[in-house]
């Protein structure tokens, strides 16, 4: 032992404050395990909170703001252009980060659960250290870990001529993007995924000429096509320009700009912008942190294999979140956190949910949940799909916002929901519906006979059910009448 270390016994250690990390925390204190949670960052929250989820909503916020202001004239309500204040506008993002810090913070002491700040590191399978800037270091040993240590931006070294680009504040990732230091005249996406959308969202409609390059044929590569198309059709009017099939090959800080080397049909071999986002997606925190000093096993992408109880394979040791796979969701996190939480204090459970939801908060919303036609047609799984445009909702008409739709992935044999996914103002609300409905093996029928309130957007997912159940029954009217038909 180290002179000066301290040594804590627990029953279960937390590695990671995020919402996979503080959800298992408090979960576990609420069975009666003795838990303590430590995490690198001076307040709890995680990356979700203080570098991604809640600021990017914060800031996409604004922007729907003044993007309604901006096209409230059609309504015949006219507004003066907003005058925008950037400090005033990072101070609010930074107090709403800080108050739901404050309110963990507050959860956590009020459940027993005690945090520790610094760098954790595993010793073997029955201790971490935790080393603490200007204080001594703690070696807490404990029966069980939950590794939670979540994931961070990929970056791109290839592209840097130098060491003094690579520490360039002109070239960003989505942490330093949401810093918000200043509104650039231009700004490079490199990445056409949803950070990279969300976040040149945020920008564009601060003022910002906001250009997207994307190395794959379509923006949000996976997502159904259909539901992509509203997206790529309104970002090809408020972005100046999105270049598809294309790739960065270079970036240089020239001190007042950025030289980009690009390849691509059409573009220029260089050019020129005032800040570059580099969103070409996160890799997990499972290196640096002492695992090659336990019996946990990762992959070649870094992930941490775990089985349906979050369990690695070290018998102590549980992992959830970003660390443990795809797809990388804070919500994804925190029902693992509890499922790792209730194993540990002896009772049934295991992640074997049938639908993870996934939201894009750009303008329009994109939300899925279930099986999507992109992988049912990769799996070569026979499904039926059926649509109701948001042009014919009445409450998408009162809104002035008819830019979407909502589509029904089923079984056309069963007719049992397998997926739905939406394209369309506030779709990351409305499809908690879908997951519910999926999680019961809900039918057709189930969503068609459950009434919704009118006039709602969750009408559609009753439409969307009804336009393929009439669909079921004209091919099985017209199988009967061939089966009748005389010879």
């Amino acid at each position: 032992m180290v002179v000066g270390e301290m040594v804590q016994e627990v029953e279960l250690a937390v590695i990671g404050a995020g919402p996979g990390g503080y959800t298992a925390a408090l979960r576990a204190a609420e069975l009666g395990i003795k838990t303590i949670l430590v995490d690198a960052m001076p307040k709890p929250g995680g990356v979700c909170l203080h570098m991604g989820c809640i600021p990017s909503k914060a800031l996409l916020h604004a922007a729907e703001i003044v993007s309604t202001a901006k096209t409230a004239a059609k309504i015949g309500l006219h507004f003066e252009a907003p005058q925008l204040n950037v400090d005033e506008l990072r101070t609010w993002k930074t107090s709403v980060t800080d108050k739901l810090a404050a309110g963990i913070a507050g959860m956590c002491k009020s459940a027993g659960v005690e945090i520790l700040h610094g760098n954790a590191r595993f010793e073997d399978s029955r201790s971490v250290r935790v080393d603490r800037d200007g204080e001594s270091a703690v070696r807490i040993k404990f029966k069980h870990a939950i590794l939670a240590t979540g994931s961070r931006p990929t970056s791109l070294p290839r592209l840097f001529k130098n060491e003094k680009d690579m520490a360039s504040s002109r070239i960003m990732d989505s942490t330093g993007a949401l810093k918000l230091e200043e509104v650039p005249k231009t700004l490079l996406v490199v990445g056409g995924g949803y950070i990279g959308l969300e976040m040149g969202t945020v920008y564009a409609a601060l003022g910002t000429a906001v250009t997207v390059i994307e190395m794959t044929d379509g923006l949000l590569p996976g997502v159904d096509r259909d539901l992509v198309k509203p997206l790529a059709t309104h970002l090809q009017s408020s972005f100046k320009a999105i270049y598809l099939n294309a790739k960065v090959t270079s970036l240089e800080d020239t001190g007042s700009a950025v030289a980009v080397g690009v390849v691509g049909k059409d573009l220029p071999a260089s050019q020129t912008f005032d800040r570059v986002l580099i969103a070409v997606g996160r890799v997990p925190n499972s290196d640096n942190i002492g695992l090659e000093n336990t019996s946990v096993e990762i992959d070649k992408h870094g992930f941490v294999g775990i089985d349906e109880c979050c369990r690695t394979a070290d018998k102590r040791i549980f992992a959830i979140g970003d660390v443990s796979g795809q797809p990388m969701l804070a919500h994804r996190a925190m029902r693992q956190g509890q499922v790792a939480a209730e194993v540990l204090a002896g009772r049934q459970s295991a992640f074997d949910n049938r639908a993870i939801p996934a939201v894009v908060f750009t303008e329009p919303e994109i939300a899925w949940c279930g099986l999507t036609e992109t992988e049912a047609k990769a799996r070569s799984v026979t499904v039926g799909a059926a649509k109701f445009p948001w042009s014919a909702s009445g409450r998408a008409m009162t809104l002035a916002d008819t830019n979407g739709q909502t589509k029904v992935i089923y079984d056309p044999e069963t007719t049992q929901v397998l997926g739905v996914g939406m394209v369309g103002p506030r779709a990351g609300e409305l499809i908690a519906e879908a997951v519910v409905a999926i999680e019961m093996g809900a039918v057709l029928e189930d969503l068609i006979v459950a009434i919704h309130p009118h006039p709602t957007l969750s009408e559609t997912v009753m439409e969307a059910a009804m336009t393929a159940a009439a669909r079921l029954e004209r091919q099985r009217a017209r199988e009967t009448e061939k089966q009748t038909a005389p010879s």
